[in-house]
């Protein structure tokens, strides 16, 4: 596996990956950023969460459950000091289908935790992970509700 990083100007970059795929990266405003993409630590955990997905699909496919849609929320908390290191991350499976088997489901996160997903047993080293699942008996996983809208101070 390969990645390529190419500094642009203050702190933002663009990855280009082995498989011939970019992301533009870049740091926080309070660092020098611009906010034109995710921070390098989100881009870690988003891939964490999506290689868990990835193994919890691909097991629930090759058993045969009728896994219609899938979202996993990371949420992770850093050491407070350099190197701010992931020191805890929650990883929320919400998984949709019609009839699914909850016991399947629940094999394929704990296989994904425990042998398949090397992004999280990487990450495990210095955090604690923890997970939870909802199943879903349908073809989606309803949309997180939107944030209420405050009162309009006027101009």
């Amino acid at each position: 596996m390969k990645a390529r990083i190419k500094w642009v100007e203050g702190v933002s970059f663009v990855a280009e990956t082995g498989s011939g795929h970019t992301i533009v990266i870049d740091g926080a405003p309070d660092a020098g950023g611009r906010d034109i993409g995710p921070r390098p630590m989100e881009v870690l955990l988003a891939g964490a969460a999506a290689c868990t997905a990835f193994d919890v699909i691909w097991i629930l496919k090759r058993a045969r459950q009728p896994v219609a849609d899938c979202v996993v929320e990371a949420d992770a908390d850093r050491a407070a000091v350099e190197p701010k290191v992931f020191t805890g991350i929650k990883l929320t499976f919400r998984v949709a289908g019609r009839g699914l088997d909850p016991r399947q489901v629940e094999k394929a996160v704990k296989l994904s935790k425990e042998k398949y997903c090397s992004a999280t047993i990487m990450l495990g080293k210095t955090a604690e992970i923890t997970s939870t699942i909802e199943i879903i008996d349908g073809d989606r996983v309803p949309l997180p509700p939107r944030p209420e809208a405050g009162p309009v101070s006027p101009s």
